[in-house]
């Protein structure tokens, strides 16, 4: 929800909440959700608070889809599963945000499949492993450290 503070991503962008960044520029984040459909579930997040993806300036979506497809390709890599789902929902959280989910099956991109109990160790794993692919393809300037 939003608030006086902002949404909670732009909490989290912010760092008054934890979370598990693979990217991080002046306009676009990527960080792996708490309650992942699939080990690597991404949300690629612009940094400005915009509710819906269609409300984006041209330029900001194109930025977070060039942030999507580099992050996309290092789900690809990094966990191997036929595809890379994308899906902007964003009925959650009032700020536009894409998910990327490695799937082997169009029936593994359910939110109905979402982890809530995903162990802090198994996603510190999942975004290694995705900053170890973008650092190996050149991005290392927009991957943060653990």
């Amino acid at each position: 929800m939003t608030d006086a503070e902002g949404t909670l991503f732009t909490r989290i962008i912010r760092g008054e909440l934890p979370g598990r960044f693979v990217w991080r520029d002046d306009r676009v984040v990527a960080f792996l959700t708490i309650a992942p459909v699939r080990p690597g579930h991404t949300l690629v997040v612009p940094v400005d608070e915009v509710d819906r993806w269609t409300d984006l300036d041209e330029a900001s979506w194109l930025e977070v889809n060039r942030v999507s497809l580099e992050v996309g390709r290092a789900i690809q890599t990094a966990f191997d599963p036929t595809r890379v789902g994308s899906i902007i929902a964003g009925m959650e959280v009032p700020h536009c945000h894409v998910h990327l989910i490695p799937i082997d099956s169009e029936q593994q991109l359910s939110f109905a499949l979402a982890d809530t109990s995903a162990s802090g160790e198994d996603l510190d794993d999942a975004a290694e492993r995705i900053r170890a692919e973008l650092r190996r393809s050149g991005h290392g300037a927009s991957v943060p450290d653990a």
